[in-house]
């Protein structure tokens, strides 16, 4: 598969999330989505509201990020005020602990109850290189359940890992087309970016768009 770095680019959520960043970073950031073409920019809730004019770009916002171990209505409250602030898209990072601990039925109202927040896009982040193949699909399955939009491999955050080709393509597998499938974590070059999503991914969360970009360019 090969797209041109305008295709390309619609598949990118352009991020933001160091815990040190500032306005003017995220100022820079918007500009640099908004001059590549991406689909959107993704940063943390603290950062809101945002001030630079987006244009067609969107805004994706973190939450119960990183760890997930928030509650859910810490959780829910995080995202309503996400999208009181403008965000189009929420990224919410599930309880992994539920998941592994096999309380899907909780894991599936934590969710819910984000997205019962959220009119827009909501994608849920699954932590897949912590996570068994069994462990991805009933994640995959309680985001489907709960009525979210997407699933995500990863925050980048966690020392398991980002994503792979392998979690990816079996969170293709369990959705179906379903829903979205969102890799993160890693994904640095065009070669990559274009692994991720011929094994299914819909959109690619990564800090080095302009880099990935270049890449198509060059092509």
């Amino acid at each position: 598969m090969d797209l041109t770095p305008a295709q390309l680019a619609k598949y990118l959520d352009h991020t933001l999330l160091r815990p040190d960043a500032t306005a003017d970073d995220v100022a820079s950031l918007a500009a640099e989505a908004v001059r590549l073409g991406t689909w959107s920019i993704c940063v943390s809730p603290s950062m809101l509201p945002v001030a630079a004019d987006l244009g067609e770009v969107k805004l994706a916002v973190v939450c119960g990020f990183p760890s997930g171990k928030h509650t859910p209505s810490v959780k829910a409250a995080e995202a309503r005020e996400a999208v009181a602030h403008g965000a189009d898209e929420v990224d919410m990072v599930i309880d992994v602990g539920l998941l592994r601990a096999g309380r899907l039925d909780d894991l599936t109202a934590e969710i819910a109850r984000v997205k019962a927040e959220v009119p827009g896009v909501l994608k849920v982040i699954i932590e897949s290189a912590k996570l068994s193949d069994d462990e991805i699909v009933s994640a995959c399955q309680a985001a489907e359940r709960a009525g979210a939009d997407f699933v995500k491999t990863s925050t980048g955050f966690d020392p398991a890992g980002g994503a792979s080709v392998h979690a990816v393509q079996l969170m293709a597998q369990t959705v179906g087309g379903q829903l979205g499938v969102k890799a993160s974590g890693g994904i640095r070059d065009y070669a990559t970016a274009i692994a991720m999503i011929e094994a299914g991914a819909t959109r690619i969360g990564c800090s080095a768009s302009a880099a990935i970009l270049a890449g198509a360019a060059e092509k």
